[in-house]
């Protein structure tokens, strides 16, 4: 059996079996039939805790999940990741982001060759420029300090840096200020250069071959503000790169020296541990990016070393691949209770339906299952005013993630005390819902009219039984934050095993980057009628 007959398999058909089992089954009815169930069905590691216990599963469940997962040998991919494989076949490379969080003197191994002496060396570079841009000995060209940063990237270059340095606010320097420009749309670039003086300015130009259309547009267009209001020769002092390409970045006006450099087993959404990372470096100082790293080797090793049923990363796989597949659900809200984490659902949609939004499976023939759902979120109690109403009461199947931080940082107490009293409602009303008759009831305590009170009954009713896991920080910091993200790499990693899928390519992307070029180049306009009549409409009003 291999892992792309897996829908085909004795333990799928098992799973499907006992799905049909359970339609009649709610999960406060097994919360009543079991005291214990949280401790059951919740897995921590250190101040770090995953529950799934209020998803539709019994211990029957699990171990099915876990059958199937050893028919798709998880655990032996995992063992190829780490020992350097390269399991990126349609790019015939390694998927080595472990590597560059590695803490252990032991080698990282990739076509015979140990990386982490040059992984470390990138470290070094990496600090040394960081602890000068933050004690101020980088001067910019006018000898003032540099107070501004802003990152010009696209996609991994831009997301995983933009989300850490939001997340870790409270932890960045206190006197500098950092931007992300990603849109090619220039209200981006402007809104940035709106609140930079260029003498205190630094731009980080982050694309691995110095050729991605998007940055060397914003790129360009930035080195032109910058000169126009101090000089060409000004460009060094005020421009680094992170690419594989000097030469590019050379010819750009950026010196050999101020290029940080990563390698091709280093996927774009899973970057934010290389020198992609440079501007959360800066942001935290070179001790709080090694926190990061840090965070996220722990995961690493759990990931590697735990038993099955006690590996974080793989539970949460197999829950996420048991209510897609078994149990319908085709959304996904990630819900973070904690305002800094505003940016982690865009970075996860990245990283999960980048990864796993597939048709083709790793043998070239069409998957037999649903794969990467549909994700989305927003920060509570945001969310609440906005989509929550479709996850309560909604056509569609959601399964969500709610996640805290136990300890405050900002400072208001009672502020936080409300927050977590929603993060925990919202899950439970998720699970338990409320009948007709229990609205009914309550609207007649309210001295409603029956007759009003029946009318509105249905309206006032939610389903319940609807999935959620919970996953509780001990505080949202460095390191905290390096394991949850890398919880959801390997997560990504698990379902894309699962589903016999190649998670590390990006084919889909770039059907619309070439049709682009054709249509900047003036041709591919007269390919269909809908684009035709646009590009005439819009060369129209642009007078």
């Amino acid at each position: 059996m291999t892992i792309a007959d897996l829908t085909r398999s004795p333990e799928w058909a098992a799973l499907k079996r006992h799905r049909q089992s359970l339609a009649k089954t709610r999960v406060a009815d097994l919360f009543k039939d079991d005291p214990q169930r949280f401790t059951d069905f919740s897995l921590t590691l250190d101040e770090f805790a995953f529950d799934f216990s209020k998803n539709l599963v019994t211990a029957k469940t699990m171990r099915l999940l876990h059958d199937l997962a050893s028919a798709a040998d998880v655990a032996g991919w995992c063992e190829r990741m780490f020992a350097g494989e390269r399991i990126n076949t349609t790019e015939d490379r390694a998927a080595y982001h472990v590597a560059l969080r590695h803490q252990g003197p032991e080698p990282m191994m990739v076509d015979g060759k140990d990386v982490m002496p040059d992984v470390r060396k990138v470290w070094e570079q990496m600090r040394g420029f960081a602890t000068s841009v933050r004690e101020g000995t980088w001067r910019g060209a006018t000898g003032e300090r540099i107070r501004t940063v802003i990152n010009i990237g696209i996609g991994g270059s831009d997301l995983g840096p933009a989300m850490a340095v939001q997340a870790l606010r409270p932890f960045c320097h206190p006197e500098m200020h950092f931007y992300f420009v990603s849109n090619v749309d220039g209200a981006h670039l402007q809104a940035a250069l709106a609140h930079a003086d260029p003498a205190s300015t630094l731009f980080i130009v982050s694309s691995k071959t110095f050729t991605t259309q998007e940055t060397l547009a914003n790129a360009n267009a930035a080195r032109d503000w910058l000169t126009a209001r101090l000089s060409p020769g000004a460009v060094p002092k005020h421009f680094v790169a992170v690419s594989a390409a000097v030469d590019k970045a050379s010819t750009f006006g950026i010196a050999p020296e101020n290029v940080f450099g990563f390698w091709d087993w280093v996927g774009g959404r899973y970057s934010m541990w290389s020198a992609i990372g440079l501007p959360i470096a800066v942001a935290l100082g070179w001790d709080g990016f090694e926190r990061l790293l840090a965070g996220a080797h722990a995961m690493d090793q759990h990931f590697r070393r735990a038993p099955a049923e006690q590996n974080i990363p793989l539970t949460m796989g197999l829950i996420a691949l048991w209510n897609i597949d078994f149990l319908d659900a085709d959304a996904y809200a990630v819900l973070p209770y904690a305002q800094d984490l505003a940016r982690l659902p865009a970075y996860l949609q990245q990283l999960e339906m980048e990864s796993n939004g597939k048709t083709t499976r790793r043998d070239g023939k069409r998957v037999k299952c649903a794969t990467g759902p549909v994700l989305f979120g927003e920060p509570g109690t945001n969310g609440q005013h906005a989509f929550y109403q479709l996850i309560h009461q909604g056509t569609q199947r959601v399964f969500c993630d709610f996640i805290l931080a136990a300890r405050d940082r900002s400072g208001y107490p009672d502020l936080h005390r409300l927050l977590a009293a929603n993060f925990l409602a919202q899950s439970q009303a998720l699970m338990l819902g409320k009948s007709a008759a229990e609205a009914m009831a309550e609207m007649r305590q309210a001295k409603m009219k029956a007759g009003k009170a029946r009318a509105l009954s249905t309206h006032r009713s939610f389903a319940g039984n609807r999935p959620s896991n919970s996953i509780l920080l001990g505080e949202l910091d460095p390191y905290h934050l390096g394991k949850l993200v890398a919880l959801y790499e390997h997560k990504t990693f698990v379902l894309g095993i699962l589903w016999g899928i190649n998670s590390f390519d990006q084919w889909g992307v770039e059907l619309g980057k070439q049709l682009a070029n054709d249509i900047l180049g003036g041709r591919g306009v007269a390919r269909d009628g809908s684009t035709a009549g646009l590009k005439a409409l819009y060369d129209a009003w642009q007078g």
